[in-house]
């Protein structure tokens, strides 16, 4: 009976993944304490920290909720972190976690009308590489007035209506039967080719969104959360922010934009998959279907949207309220005019984003071990201690090596606080706080987008329910991400240097 239950539970235990995924998990929780007590809580936190980028970095074999939390849950009864510092540190970034569950499920009720604007796009604009370059462009862009959350969200829902547009058509499915595109059982050859190809060019679409997002993001000051944090601390407005952040965000712009073209055009690093000549048959005969049996009613709805979608634009870019309440309001408005009113319709759109968040608050418990251990200190008073030039390059590349392990947020927060500290006890003057904070802003937005746990849009994109469907995993994210790695952390290296 015993013998019967235990091997139930060790089936049990993590699903379906791999037996040697689940072993590796179980010597994680079975090596922690031990380390704990030959090792000491500070390599042990470290310890703790590689174990979370490693059920990140197997997203595609176990969604990294379970084996990440258990290691989490570890670490609070170990006493490297409390649960009161997980509560702070998820408070501290409450409004993340409201974006994630309003505004995600808002971009779900605007499906409709962003999915007719980009197939019209996608069949419109029939060069690659000019493609590429606007939804780089376009990220950035957005993002610089946007959340980049709700970029890649909007990015997300786009291509994943597009995929399920052919793969329904790979199926030969009719457009009212139930389908599930995530199986692929019923398409065959030549299509289950051209589908592979189809999700090469989704992943390539993606990635230059994502990076485009890092783009427009370091620009503005309410282009990521760090800005706010960063011109706050320095008293800078939306204006001041732009003027003093341009002489980085131009240059690095400009080496994402060329990188854009370079692996677009040499097809380095999995880029350059064109878009199959069935694929695009199929989008334009779904466009024209789509066009000529729009009804009045189908028009009003997409009119609804069109006009949440500008008050949308309007509401963040004024910054009129903390962006998950700017979502709850597109919520509210695109459902009450669309006839959206069983609850059921509505549960469908929080499904993609609750999971995510989830996995974001069990982050900020290791970001609370990062913090409570001290693990960043060392790194931090070593930067702080330089002089001259080359503290503001070691500031750079420290901050861009921690925000890509860890929270960029959480990493700009420690530095700016530090900083601001030096310029209140006189040991620094105006022009070196401005030039620092100049610094630690490019230093947590470049080089973080070398990992999918540098950027919350990254991590979001990489757990999303279109990540499998097109096969990007975390380490093809990190093979995707490296050319623009090393020209955008290059050039803003260089860049930030000429400031400080």
């Amino acid at each position: 009976m015993i013998r019967g239950i235990w091997g139930a539970t060790t089936r049990n235990f993590l699903g379906d993944a791999p037996v040697w995924y689940k072993v590796t998990i179980a010597a994680f929780l079975v090596v922690n304490p031990l380390a704990l007590l030959a090792l000491g809580p500070f390599v042990t936190g470290w310890l703790f920290v590689a174990e979370f980028i490693f059920t990140l970095a197997m997203a595609l074999t176990c969604y990294p909720l379970q084996p990440g939390g258990l290691i989490a849950i570890e670490g609070v009864l170990l006493g490297m972190t409390t649960p009161e510092s997980v509560f702070e540190t998820t408070t501290e970034n409450f409004s993340v976690i409201l974006l994630l569950i309003f505004m995600v499920a808002g971009i779900y009720f605007m499906r409709d009308l962003l999915l007719v604007v980009f197939t019209k796009l996608l069949v419109a604009v029939r060069s690659k590489l000019l493609l590429s370059l606007t939804f780089v462009g376009a990220a950035a862009l957005l993002s610089a007035f946007l959340d980049a959350l709700t970029v890649v969200a909007v990015i997300i829902a786009v291509a994943t209506g597009l995929y399920s547009v052919y793969h329904r058509f790979a199926s030969d499915r009719r457009i009212d039967d139930d389908h599930d595109h995530a199986d692929d059982e019923l398409v065959h050859d030549p299509l289950r080719g051209d589908l592979d190809r189809f999700r090469g060019f989704l992943r390539n679409i993606m990635m230059h969104a994502a990076v485009g997002t890092a783009l427009g993001g370091l620009a503005t000051l309410v282009g990521e959360p760090q800005n706010l944090l960063i011109g706050k601390t320095l008293g800078w407005g939306f204006g001041e922010f732009l003027v003093h952040m341009l002489p980085v965000a131009l240059p690095v712009l400009i080496a994402g934009l060329l990188t854009t073209a370079l692996v677009e055009k040499t097809r380095w690093f999995g880029y350059g998959v064109e878009l199959p000549a069935s694929v695009r048959e199929v989008m334009e005969r779904w466009e024209r279907r789509e066009s000529a049996n729009r009804t009045p009613r189908r028009k009003a709805r997409l009119a609804v949207q069109a006009l949440t979608g500008v008050a949308l634009v309007i509401a963040l870019a004024l910054q009129l309220a903390e962006v998950g309440l700017v979502g709850l309001m597109v919520i509210i408005l695109v459902t009450a005019f669309n006839g959206v009113i069983d609850e059921h319709a509505l549960g469908r759109a929080f499904q993609d984003a609750l999971p995510f968040t989830a996995l974001l608050v069990t982050f900020f418990a290791i970001v609370a071990i990062i913090h409570d251990q001290a693990l960043f200190t060392p790194v931090i008073d070593f930067v702080l201690a330089q002089d001259g030039p080359q503290q503001g390059t070691l500031l750079f590349v420290a901050a861009g090596a921690l925000s890509a392990i860890s929270d960029n947020v959480f990493v700009a927060t420690v530095y700016i606080t530090e900083i601001a500290r030096a310029f209140d006890t006189g040991s620094i003057g105006r022009a070196d706080f401005e030039s620092l904070g100049i610094v630690v802003n490019a230093g947590t937005n470049i080089p973080s987008v070398a990992t999918p746990n540098g950027q919350a849009a990254f991590l979001f994109l990489l757990t999303s329910a279109l990540a499998p469907l097109i096969r990007l995993g975390y380490g093809r994210m990190l093979w995707m991400a490296l050319p623009y790695t090393i020209t955008m952390t290059t050039t803003g290296l260089i860049a930030v240097s000429l400031l400080v």
